[in-house]
């Protein structure tokens, strides 16, 4: 099964744990840094389909920053293209679980070019035309990596459920705003390994919801980064239950 990538924007959104934290409690420099980086390259790798470093990034200024328990959400879009090399700029915007409170961390251009190769094709495409993210769906970017596989260089299984979790999370929280945790998942069907240094993008959608629980249908496709080919490699609904500082089941806001 195929699927045509919806928007030229890539997003990556991951929550801000205590092991990511100072001694303010806030987002280290260097954690959001990596965030940014990682967003560029998939952005420049999506755009050029070629193997792409990281050659330089603008001085980068950090407006606010982003606590513990809160959302990063680094989003990433080419901005200039040359024969070999490519522009990206990257937002990384903080956004509070429950009131939804957003605000503008930093934001940085980055600098990446191609590699060439025998499969590097050059000059790199011209930016497209803007498109129109598709309403009621969250897409959240992510990268394999070699610790993340087995022995036969496919994504663990239990990695690919945290990444699905992660994102049913959020796509939950985001549309209650409240305090949301995870009651049960149906199940699971893998049917594409994921192969390191391919990307996963998880497809979220909000299916039901009652009075205090929420079914979040995700969906992960891996995509090679050179040739462009995507593939649906797991889906599953889970089911996410708003709760009360009791830890009690709790009527969903509004």
């Amino acid at each position: 099964m195929t699927e045509a990538t919806a928007e030229p924007i890539v997003r990556l959104i991951d929550m801000v744990f205590p092991g990511d934290t100072n001694h303010h409690g806030t987002l280290f420099g260097g954690v959001a840094l990596a965030h940014m980086d990682k967003v560029a390259f998939l952005a420049a790798s999506r755009h050029g389909r070629a193997p792409f470093v990281t050659a330089a990034s603008q001085r980068i200024d950090f407006a606010a920053p982003a606590r513990a328990g809160e959302m990063v959400e680094a989003s990433g879009r080419i901005v200039r293209v040359g024969t070999a090399s490519l522009d990206a700029e990257i937002t990384l915007v903080a956004e509070a679980p429950v009131s939804g409170e957003r605000r503008l961390c930093t934001r940085g251009i980055f600098t990446l070019v191609a590699v060439k190769g025998p499969g590097t094709r050059l000059p790199l495409p011209p930016i497209a035309p803007a498109s129109e993210p598709e309403p009621g769906v969250l897409r959240m970017a992510e990268m394999v990596f070699p610790p993340q596989t087995n022995h036969y260089g496919t994504l663990y299984g239990g990695d690919a459920l945290r990444m699905m979790g992660k994102a049913a999370f959020i796509a939950a929280t985001r549309h209650a705003r409240a305090v949301m945790v995870m009651a049960a998942s149906d199940r699971i069907d893998f049917t594409s390994p994921i192969r390191a240094g391919e990307m996963v993008e998880l497809v979220s959608r909000i299916r039901m919801q009652g009075r205090s629980s929420v079914a979040v249908a995700v969906e992960l496709w891996a995509e090679d980064l050179l040739t462009g080919e995507r593939r649906r490699s797991a889906a599953a609904t889970f089911t996410m239950v708003a709760v009360g500082p009791d830890g009690r089941s709790t009527p969903i806001p509004g």
